[in-house]
């Protein structure tokens, strides 16, 4: 029997678990909007979407929002985020509407 055994800020929250073992990767949901903003990485964030996470959002569980909303820029979301790299920043309301948050 499947069960979700993660919360809602996980990128997993879709993803069913067979026991031990999760099912293919449901992504989950960000709405795009003609007024997201566009940032460009700023030395302080660099290698380090949690903080910028928590800064915009306030929590630093939601650094793979990133990757989902910029998978063209930040293939990694970890070593891709870097100085000077320019991403989209999802809308704080509309994010936590998507996740359900």
């Amino acid at each position: 029997m499947a069960t979700v055994a993660y919360s809602k800020f996980s990128p997993y929250a879709k993803t069913k678990l067979f026991g031990q073992f999760l099912d293919v990767m449901v992504p989950r949901n960000i709405t795009q909007l003609k007024s997201d903003k566009s940032y460009t990485i700023a030395k302080i964030y660099d290698y380090r979407p949690d903080l910028l996470a928590y800064d915009l959002y306030g929590d630093t569980r939601l650094w793979w929002v990133f990757a989902m909303r910029n998978p063209d820029v930040l293939k990694d979301p970890l070593f891709d985020f870097t100085v000077g790299n320019t991403i989209i920043l999802p809308d704080k309301a509309t994010l936590f509407t998507d996740l359900g948050i």
